[in-house]
């Protein structure tokens, strides 16, 4: 089945689960989020705000978002509860926990869509039923209130930079480069890609590019396919568009004994490492706290019926056609140079978080201590 025909039944689908979890109570909602429903409150309520996040492979979500999220809910409204739900990567059972949320009788929902197409017709159905949406990190299809997010093509293209900089005197229109993109299913990955084309198209020629799953083993398989297709010795770096893909590439260019300029995103704890080694040039942090904690402001002052947009102070076209209030960030470029003043210095980690097993030995050099 295609991408497209899959989000269909997924989106078919998903209207009459919608309709079907309203009516079965908080029994179904038990069994379909046993393992992944936390909550920082009571459950339901007039002041309970639902949290859900798209996959665990992602350093980021569970380590940063989720508890910066419930932190500053916390913090703007001591009454308020925040159930929580993770999708593990299954658009499918995300549809099922907005369903859940729904029931549970949250009045606003943070989706982190994992599937922004297909989860059109949950958003449809919850905004039915009163819920005020707002989409965080990624842009979902469907009547949304707000949307808090990175300005994602401008992250593209610090990733292209950031390997055309490490590329140096071996960026030229004939030099060769791999691109492995991010998820389909994730809006922010097609903007990540056209940043990144915006720099590198006529720089250098992208000999082999694929879109990825956001996980290493997927990205580890695609770029040593493509190795075989370019050939090792014309391979002159890699765009990655994120740091787990990053991981697994890493790992394929060692087997194959090439040492060539790799990207990433995220600023991930091992990106930070693999780049105190070597192996990983760059990654591009975007701040979590400010994210996590605008979107919280935004869903705090929507519960409670006030206005937003100062918050919230440009807009942005959905896929859907809406016009959404919306909040960009910037991110900024880290390489080795910067690290100390960049996740070091706003506390993301600690130097002793850094500075272990093949990194420590790297730290000194990079004014790590």
């Amino acid at each position: 089945m295609n991408t497209r025909a899959r989000r269909i039944v997924v989106g078919t689908a998903v209207a009459a689960l919608a309709l079907t979890m309203g009516a079965c109570g908080k029994a179904g909602d038990k069994k379909s989020d046993s393992k992944d429903s936390s909550s920082a409150g009571s459950n339901g309520g007039s002041k309970s705000i639902g949290l859900l996040l798209p996959d665990t492979v992602t350093a980021r979500y569970e380590k940063f978002d989720r508890p910066l999220i419930t932190q500053k809910i916390k913090e703007l409204c001591s009454d308020c509860s925040v159930e929580y739900a993770n999708a593990g990567g299954d658009p499918a059972k995300q549809a099922q926990q907005v369903s859940a949320m729904v029931a549970k009788g949250v009045k606003v929902l943070i989706l982190d869509a994992q599937d922004y197409v297909g989860i059109k017709s949950s958003v449809q159905a919850a905004v039915a039923k009163g819920i005020k949406v707002v989409a965080y990190d990624r842009l979902a299809q469907g009547p949304v209130s707000a949307y808090v997010s990175y300005d994602n093509e401008k992250v593209g293209e610090l990733q292209g930079q950031a390997l055309l900089d490490a590329m140096g005197s071996s960026a030229t229109p004939q030099s060769k480069i791999v691109m492995i993109n991010g998820d389909t299913a994730d809006p922010n990955a097609a903007e990540f890609k056209q940043g990144a084309h915006k720099v590198l198209d006529g720089k250098v020629t992208v000999a082999y590019e694929q879109s990825g799953l956001w996980k290493g083993d997927v990205a580890n398989q695609k770029v040593t396919a493509a190795i075989q297709s370019v050939g090792k010795a014309n391979v002159k770096g890699v765009y990655s568009a994120n740091d787990t893909m990053a991981g697994g590439i890493a790992t394929a260019l060692h087997a194959a004994g090439i040492s060539v300029p790799l990207t990433g995103q995220d600023a991930d704890l091992a990106a930070i490492q693999r780049i105190l080694v070597g192996t990983q040039t760059s990654t591009v942090y975007k701040a979590a706290k400010p994210e996590a904690f605008a979107t919280a402001e935004i869903a705090v002052d929507l519960l409670q019926g006030k206005d937003f947009k100062s918050v919230a102070d440009t807009t942005k076209k959905s896929g859907s056609g809406e016009m959404v209030p919306a909040k960009l960030l910037d991110a900024v470029s880290v390489t080795k140079a910067n690290i100390k003043d960049t996740v070091l210095a706003d506390g993301t980690y600690t130097a002793a978080q850094i500075c272990t097993g093949d990194a420590a030995s790297a730290c000194g050099a990079a004014g790590i201590k």
